[in-house]
């Protein structure tokens, strides 16, 4: 039987290029390269807290960022493996972290009441301070997020979206947490995870954009 030759499957198979196959060791070497760059940032521009190392810091301040990273870790991996969709792909740790990080504005409110929390709201003067630091060093997570979903084919936009801003704003405010000595549990359960849901906002509006395919 012989083939009819057609012109157009050879020029669109002339335009075959090969394509480097997605790994997930890449994604999460990239992803700790910007964290460790995070961390390093904040450590040139504003210190890292020595207290922390020396017994000066309480409990509560290592159960609060040991959360932040850890709901960035999972949240993370969880767009990591989003740009190469599988089946039995999950997101159950990042679920459940965010669930845990939850705790810890609950608990501010427990304790310190209404007007507890409304004064801290009103008067801790480094309070606005630390939102807007975590806000700003969650970029360099948020860029590599981007570029790493930008090069897979991620089905569900909006939720890769959304767990980019998660990962990014709790990086972020992981990295600032480490250079910040306020480990009252008003200061951090409000100011270092309000960054993490202004980020999970933002990034669930504007990334779709930018990763569309």
């Amino acid at each position: 039987m012989n083939r009819v030759p057609n012109p157009l499957i050879d020029e669109l198979a002339g335009d075959l290029v090969p394509v480097r196959p997605i790994s997930l060791a890449r994604g999460v070497a990239l992803v700790a390269l910007a964290a460790i760059a995070t961390v390093v940032a904040v450590e040139l521009f504003h210190g890292l807290w020595r207290g922390a190392f020396s017994g000066q810091a309480s409990g509560f301040f290592f159960i609060a960022n040991g959360m932040l990273g850890l709901l960035g870790a999972a949240s993370a991996l969880a767009v990591l493996r989003m740009a190469s969709p599988r089946v039995g792909n999950g997101h159950e740790g990042a679920r459940w972290s965010a669930a845990m990080l939850g705790l810890l504005p609950i608990s501010a409110l427990l304790v310190l009441g209404f007007d507890g929390l409304t004064s801290e709201l009103t008067h801790d003067v480094e309070g606005f301070h630390c939102f807007l630091a975590g806000s700003g060093f969650s970029l360099l997570t948020a860029g590599a997020l981007v570029l790493w979903l930008r090069s897979g084919a991620p089905v569900s936009i909006g939720s890769a979206s959304l767990y980019t801003g998660i990962a990014s704003g709790a990086i972020g405010s992981f990295a600032y947490g480490m250079a910040c000595p306020i480990d009252t549990m008003g200061h951090l359960g409000i100011w270092h995870v309000a960054p993490v849901a202004l980020c999970a906002l933002v990034g669930k509006l504007v990334i779709p954009r930018l990763v569309r395919w």
